[in-house]
């Protein structure tokens, strides 16, 4: 299974570029970060979605996160949870879609931190909690991707690598950085998943540099993983 983790950076830059990144991917799920939630987002995440060969498996639209899944992907649950707010912060959510192809189960999640320290370390055991939970509940292998908003040695990145392995420095294909995408210069975005998935390998996009740099200011990370072989 490949899970992606990407900040769409609201689609205030080429959607063009955005599609063909996503699409290069060839993710079968994707954690989605500032997908759109204003007005007409249901249409706009479908529109996304659907131009890069994708679904929407999640619902709600708070914290801008969602997961998108490829058709060979059944969603067996979806859920969707507004984190605790902090005073003058944005609120930020979690998107939750248990998945399932070919015998391998997963609970995967899209996080957004915020740059917020104290906020960060919070929403990060919240979102945790959350995302074991539901994999207790489905038997699932817990996948976690998203802007970090922090680098791997900071506490909230070091909480979330602790209960789960980043695939990055599991398996590792390139130097990892994510941000800003026009001058790569340090690793905010991840994905994390439980100890029992194998990481076969974790990098990049196979896309233009072009498309990297007018899709978004962030770089995307995709994960191969392998359950119970």
């Amino acid at each position: 299974m490949r899970v992606a983790s990407y900040n769409a950076h609201g689609l205030r830059d080429s959607v063009p570029a955005l599609v063909r990144v996503i699409t290069a991917l060839r993710a079968d799920v994707l954690c989605l970060q500032e997908a759109p939630r204003s007005y007409g987002w249901r249409a706009g995440r479908a529109r996304l979605a659907a131009s890069a060969g994708l679904r929407v498996a999640t619902p709600g639209r708070r914290g801008g996160v969602a997961v998108f899944t490829a058709p060979r992907v059944g969603v067996l649950h979806a859920e969707h949870h507004v984190l605790r707010p902090f005073l003058a912060l944005e609120r930020r959510a979690l998107a939750i879609a248990v998945v399932e192809a070919e015998g391998t189960r997963l609970a995967v999640g899209s996080l957004h931190l915020d740059l917020h320290e104290p906020a960060r370390l919070h929403h990060a055991a919240e979102a945790m909690a959350l995302i074991e939970g539901v994999a207790r509940r489905f038997r699932a292998t817990a996948v976690l991707g998203g802007d970090i908003n922090e680098q791997p040695h900071q506490p909230a990145w070091r909480f979330l690598a602790g209960r789960l392995a980043d695939c990055h420095a599991a398996a590792s294909m390139g130097d990892g950085l994510t941000f800003p995408a026009r001058r790569p210069a340090a690793r905010i975005d991840g994905v994390f998943a439980a100890r029992e998935a194998r990481v076969v390998s974790c990098g990049g996009a196979d896309a233009p540099m072009a498309d990297l740099t007018e899709a978004s200011d962030h770089l995307p990370v995709v994960a191969e993983l392998r359950v119970g072989v």
